[in-house]
């Protein structure tokens, strides 16, 4: 990816210019805005690759930037910076529909190599994997769109749920681990827990299948991580 364009999303003045001044370094163009309100009117209208955003932010906050932009279906790449960082805090960030979330204080090199990172999943989702409607049974999801049809209707996933789901369709058939899972869609640099990768599991079987249960598709291998299964065969007494 050439020149990626950034928003940047700080009400902290000097920490903002440090931040643009080393992003424009690195050949990375940057908007800087501070107010949430001004950010989520920016990602909604402006071409960017990817978003910092400051969590506490004057009349919006960064959660609710987030999530209001996902519910408008935009779904560039957002990365947190907050000084609030408990795993609370950041399973709500990835909950709400951010990709990554880096705590404050940090280092500049350490906000370089997790852009760098959220870029190259973005290019691995868009551009080098599975893409578009594929099939599972009777059903499709639509990994551009974010959205499907299973069983229950239409269904709306986020952007983990895709890049997992994305993930496990391309080694259908194969056992992929959840430390794969982990690694693939948030970096090995950002590991939330093996926890958090079942709770999106969840959530996937909930769109995917009739019974979340006894599921057909997504499987469970105790102890190791998780199955696509092309052929859609039911198996009970799996440990959710």
């Amino acid at each position: 990816m050439i020149d990626p364009k950034i928003l940047l999303v700080e009400d902290e003045l000097s920490l903002a210019e440090g931040i643009r001044l080393n992003l424009e370094l690195e050949g990375l163009p940057c908007t800087w805005v501070t107010r949430g309100d001004e950010a989520l009117r920016e990602i909604l209208t402006g071409q960017y690759e990817l978003v910092i955003l400051d969590v506490m932010l004057p009349a919006m906050d960064g959660f609710t930037v987030c999530q209001k932009a996902r519910e408008a279906k935009n779904y560039t790449p957002i990365l947190f910076l907050t000084a609030k960082n408990t795993e609370d805090d950041r399973v709500r960030g990835f909950e709400t529909g951010g990709d990554d979330y880096l705590g404050k204080p940090f280092q500049v090199v350490e906000l370089l190599l997790r852009i760098r990172a959220i870029l190259r999943r973005e290019d691995w989702y868009r551009n080098r994997s599975l893409g578009g409607r594929q099939k599972f049974g009777p059903h499709w999801v639509d990994f551009e769109n974010y959205c499907g049809e299973g069983p229950h209707g239409s269904f709306v996933l986020g952007v983990k749920e895709c890049m997992i789901l994305k993930l496990l369709m391309e080694q259908a058939g194969q056992v992929v681990s959840r430390t794969d899972i982990l690694d693939k869609v948030w970096g090995e640099e950002t590991y939330p827990t093996t926890r958090t990768v079942d709770n999106f599991i969840v959530r996937i079987r909930r769109a995917m299948e009739k019974d979340a249960h006894a599921p057909k598709w997504v499987h469970t291998v105790r102890s190791v991580g998780y199955l696509f299964d092309p052929e859609g065969t039911p198996r009970r007494g799996e440990e959710q």
